[in-house]
């Protein structure tokens, strides 16, 4: 949850940040993109300050620094200036979440890494929907600076939460210090751990693509969704968050490349059923197009650490770079797509990259 308190924040207001900026789409979308990519850049260093420093304090040392972050946003007097803090926010978000699942690797035996991940996945699930919901009913009600205050104040007592109750490693073992390149260069050279890279790429390319222009898209006629609402329309995340963990049991036996094509399958439905012009039909696409993209992530989290052998941590922030550099695509590219043909635009755009999963995935992994 704490990792993804702030990570998409500004998804919901969007639509009031570019009336308060006189931006345009595109631009307004940077918020999230300059936050992706500033994960995609810090994840794989994230990565091996873990392996070398341990996992705990990584992760305790990040969520404070999300949160002041997150408190500095809100001082923000223009575009750039918010643009910036984003960009920060996102270098140090990899410190909890790309740690946190090499922690669950080292922590949990093989048999059950599936359950284990769905339970982490379904936490930032519930960040996630949590962020993006306070953001729209914070800033309809009050400004949109206190979006950032609310969230800044909850990753600060989130932290220390984590300093209080998270359990120090047991099994993780250090790495040497200064190695990195000659690790990383391994991972690179490993074709299923760069399959999986290729794929967490186009996931997280289809999660902040729908998910960014589809506030554009309800905001105008014939919905005009207010802030809140457009904040409320993230609770289809809630439905992830509740099958997620029955996906992780279902990864430990079917493996985890029958389940990303399962996955794609549902996220390809779902973005179609969101052309559709009634609010409930909207949301309903929307939460089959997530519970997808949260089914692959659990296979690809739960199967990562199966694949590298070794610098687990590196090879999940390698991991981490390509997924996040999906999402700074996901949050800028379709705006291409917007500017030629609007939200169905969008959408073929995004079923694309979703089919794409299904190729990769087929001749990428070993399994059957």
């Amino acid at each position: 949850m704490c990792a993804f308190f702030s990570l998409y924040v500004t998804q919901p207001i969007l639509p009031l940040l570019s009336q308060v900026f006189h931006s345009s789409k595109g631009a307004t979308s940077f918020t999230v993109t300059a936050s992706t990519l500033g994960v995609a850049l810090a994840a794989p260093f994230m990565g091996r300050l873990a392996d070398r420093y341990g996992r705990r304090r990584i992760m305790l040392i990040s969520a404070l620094l999300v949160g002041v972050t997150s408190l500095a946003a809100a001082t923000s007097l223009d575009l750039a200036q918010l643009i910036f803090w984003r960009f920060l926010q996102g270098v140090f978000t990899p410190g909890i979440f790309a740690v946190t699942v090499a922690y669950v690797n080292d922590e949990w035996p093989v048999e059950s890494t599936g359950r284990a991940m769905s339970a982490y996945v379904s936490g930032t699930v519930v960040g996630g929907f949590c962020g993006r919901a306070i953001s729209g009913v914070v800033a309809e009600h009050g400004h949109w600076r206190w979006s950032f205050v609310v969230l800044g104040a909850m990753n600060i007592a989130a932290a220390a939460i984590m300093w209080r109750w998270l359990p120090r490693e047991r099994r993780a073992a250090r790495a040497v210090a200064g190695a990195f390149f000659a690790p990383a260069a391994a991972h690179m050279r490993n074709p299923e751990l760069l399959a999986r890279y290729g794929i967490g790429f186009c996931v997280l390319f289809t999660l902040v693509g729908t998910f960014t222009y589809v506030t554009f898209y309800l905001a105008a006629p014939p919905f005009s969704l207010s802030p809140a609402l457009l904040g409320a329309i993230f609770v289809v995340y809630l439905v992830g968050a509740a099958l997620t963990p029955l996906a992780g049991g279902w990864v430990d036996r079917l493996g985890a490349r029958r389940m990303l094509i399962f996955a794609a399958s549902i996220g390809v439905v779902g973005i179609a059923i969101t052309l559709a012009p009634r609010v409930p039909a909207v949301a309903a696409g929307l939460a089959l197009c997530c519970t997808g993209v949260f089914i692959g992530q659990t296979a690809m989290n739960s199967s990562l650490g199966q694949v590298a052998k070794h610098d687990r941590a590196l090879a999940v922030g390698l991991y981490a770079t390509f997924y996040y550099l999906g999402g700074s695509a996901g949050a800028s590219v379709p705006s291409l797509a917007w500017r030629l043909g609007g939200w169905a635009a969008c959408v073929v755009l995004i079923a694309l990259v979703q089919l794409s999963t299904v190729a990769v995935a087929w001749r990428g992994f070993r399994e059957a």
